[in-house]
């Protein structure tokens, strides 16, 4: 018997879900998007009226406070928003395979599967819908976009079989991206930002208008370096090998890493990303609780 398959979101991590919202950056009079609400009534997030209750409302939709002073129940009517179609971009290439050598059980794929399900969550719960495209050197595996929790069980399941492979494809293998991606889309790309292929498809998207948010995975030996002797450093990409000593190589590779950072960060401000880092000791949500958190909602 295969062992079970563990679930994609821990549960604590789902709980904390609950207090967040994907909002685009850019809003669309075309589509009320983010600032411009539709005219759609229900269990939205700005108060529109009251209505007499109907068999079928939700329970937490009764406004009970007004109950006690009418002795009536009268449902609470928001204005909902629009839905919003987010596409998850997954980098699933062969560098996504790195661990850190205290969890090799924990990949940057595995972080980025459980980070992807966590947008997805986020969507659902927000009525939105979601689609996936992962990219490896197989080319691109296509989730189109939907909606409920059938779209999020096949979500799952395609995430669980995802294995990190080759290299990014050329542009030219790239087309489904943009046959599938509108330009009122909200794009989020998960990745180790390591592939300029995958940096450039992010800036090509921004350019056309695409909404996109970038978020970079790392490990702790990448961030720490905490090697202390002798080490055979390969590319699992290219199979290029660097052989080295730890505490040699240590302060030149924590440099040029840092600069390598400030030159993404400021080439996805340039385009106009919202982008976070996170390292494979933080949270999995820990990137989501920063950019659509009460701090970063809206920033």
């Amino acid at each position: 018997m295969a062992p079970p398959v563990p679930p994609l979101i821990p549960a604590d991590v789902r709980s904390r879900l609950r207090g967040l919202r994907l909002l685009p950056a850019r809003a669309s009079g075309s589509r009320g998007i983010g600032l411009h609400a539709s005219r759609s009534r229900g269990a939205g997030l700005e108060f529109a009226q009251y209505r007499a209750y109907e068999p079928g409302d939700e329970l937490r939709q009764i406004d009970w406070k007004l109950y006690a002073r009418s002795d009536r129940f009268f449902v609470r009517e928001s204005e909902r928003e629009s839905p919003l179609t987010v596409w998850l971009i997954l980098d699933a290439s062969a560098s996504m395979r790195q661990a850190d050598q205290a969890r090799r059980d924990w990949t940057r794929l595995h972080a980025a599967k459980a980070l992807a399900g966590c947008v997805a969550e986020l969507a659902l719960q927000q009525g939105d819908t979601f689609g996936l495209i992962a990219i490896n050197g197989d080319g691109l595996q296509l989730l189109p976009a939907g909606n409920g929790l059938r779209q999020r069980d096949r979500l799952h399941l395609q995430l669980h079989g995802l294995q990190a492979r080759g290299q990014w494809p050329d542009s030219g293998r790239l087309a489904p991206v943009w046959e599938r991606i509108g330009a009122h889309d909200l794009v989020v790309m998960i990745g180790d930002g390591f592939d300029e292929a995958a940096i450039a498809l992010a800036e090509r998207l921004a350019s056309a208008g695409r909404d996109v948010v970038h978020l970079q995975l790392l490990t702790v030996e990448e961030r720490d370096f905490p090697f202390r002797d002798g080490h055979r450093f390969r590319d699992p990409e290219t199979g290029q090998e660097l052989l080295g000593d730890g505490p040699t190589v240590r302060a030149g590779y924590l440099a040029r890493f840092a600069e390598a950072r400030r030159t993404l960060d400021a080439r996805l401000q340039a385009a106009g990303i919202r982008h976070d880092t996170a390292f494979l000791d933080e949270p999995v949500d820990a990137p989501l609780q920063r950019l659509f958190g009460t701090r970063g909602r809206g920033t």
